[in-house]
């Protein structure tokens, strides 16, 4: 188990081994989301009660969804580099920030489009809203972190703690609208019940769900990878990469 964690915490053999994964991951990703969201918006039948407005559903929840699992995958990483000091970890941390600050912005904003016809506002200051802009700020606060220090090992450990404190508000999302009165609906899809959602209407969103998880995978590798070649384009496996003999 060290031996492959030792493997795969190596930049090289991570920019490797990722190549042979990143077609099969656009390659889903494209399938997944162009599939599930045409049969979401095109072929599920309207809502009994929201008629058509629900069928941003299948872009607002996979956003969120991903946004969040995006930012304990980065917490997480942010831990691993602070305890074992490893390059790779660190360059995760960074580059995450900003396709999660994408993705929650994204929720926001299709939340808000959702919310006007269904609460008659834009906005309200509801407990699952208003900790999904915290998120966002979250997000923004690392990247702003990055780019604040001229010692990246500083700004690495720096934003890898803020990743780990931030971490606090990824339940707090979740159980929301279980906690306090909110007019956010409570979760439609449950993995330990019965969904409150239609089968008709689940199975295009778990599709997309997984799109935008595969989605995710893809431009973060591609965004590690191309923080490798900066970082180590020094070492001599970068230069006979870049200029075979």
């Amino acid at each position: 188990m060290w031996a492959w964690f030792h493997k795969w915490s190596s930049p090289r053999w991570f920019y490797q081994l990722s190549g042979s994964v990143l077609p099969w991951l656009a390659a889903l990703s494209l399938i997944t989301l162009i599939v599930g969201v045409i049969w979401g918006l095109a072929f599920v039948p309207p809502d009994y009660k929201q008629g058509n407005s629900f069928r941003i559903i299948y872009i607002h929840v996979p956003a969120a969804a991903v946004a969040m699992a995006g930012y304990l995958m980065m917490a997480t990483a942010g831990g691993i580099s602070l305890i074992w000091r490893i390059k790779l970890a660190d360059m995760v941390v960074k580059c995450a920030a900003p396709i999660g600050a994408a993705l929650t912005f994204l929720a926001l904003v299709t939340g808000a489009i959702w919310g006007k016809p269904t609460w008659g506002t834009w906005w309200v200051w509801d407990a699952r809203i208003t900790s999904v802009l915290v998120l966002f700020f979250l997000y923004i606060g690392i990247i702003a972190l990055y780019e604040a220090f001229d010692n990246k090992e500083a700004a690495g450990r720096a934003s890898a703690i803020l990743a780990l404190v931030g971490a606090v508000n990824i339940p707090i999302i979740y159980w929301s609208v279980e906690w306090w009165y909110s007019l956010h609906q409570p979760a439609s899809i449950s993995f330990t019940g019965e969904s409150s959602i239609h089968p008709e209407m689940l199975r295009p969103l778990m599709l997309t769900i997984a799109g935008f998880y595969c989605f995710f995978g893809w431009v973060l590798l591609l965004q590690v990878r191309n923080e490798i070649l900066h970082r180590e384009r020094n070492t001599r496996w970068v230069r006979d990469l870049i200029l075979p003999r």
